[in-house]
């Protein structure tokens, strides 16, 4: 089975109902029902905690995160093996620390896929499967 790794400009494409928004909610709906794997590392997941709390506030945060994601997609945490894959994706492909997470994650199958709305993976393209949304 396929496991999708969500990255957080996917997640929140999803939340605005933003192009892209419908594969996601495709995703979301197979993993319920178990015919897909999801996950989003832990770094990830607060960058999606970051991005409604500077737009709505703590209370709303709270209530969208909590009805965001079906219970079956897993959020892997940030251990200190991941932080040093993600630091050296950051120096050796010039990717952002938090981005690193998803590939790392990507990276432990080939039958991972990254899923993502932000074209600056492109430059890890030769180390994992990624679908990317559609643009703006």
């Amino acid at each position: 089975m396929t496991t999708f790794v969500l990255d957080a400009s996917a997640v929140i494409r999803y939340a605005d109902r933003e192009p892209g928004a419908e594969r996601v909610q495709e995703l979301l709906i197979a993993c319920a029902a178990w015919k897909a794997d999801i996950c989003i590392s832990a770094v990830q997941w607060g960058e999606v905690a970051g991005n409604f709390r500077k737009r709505f506030g703590a209370p709303r945060e709270e209530a969208l995160l909590g009805a965001l994601l079906p219970s079956e997609v897993r959020i892997v945490p940030a251990t200190a093996e991941r932080a040093v894959c993600a630091a050296a994706l950051k120096v050796d492909r010039n990717l952002a620390y938090a981005d690193g997470f998803a590939v790392d994650l990507a990276m432990d199958s080939p039958d991972h896929v990254l899923v993502t709305a932000d074209y600056g993976f492109k430059a890890v393209e030769s180390l994992i499967k990624i679908e990317f949304l559609p643009g703006n």
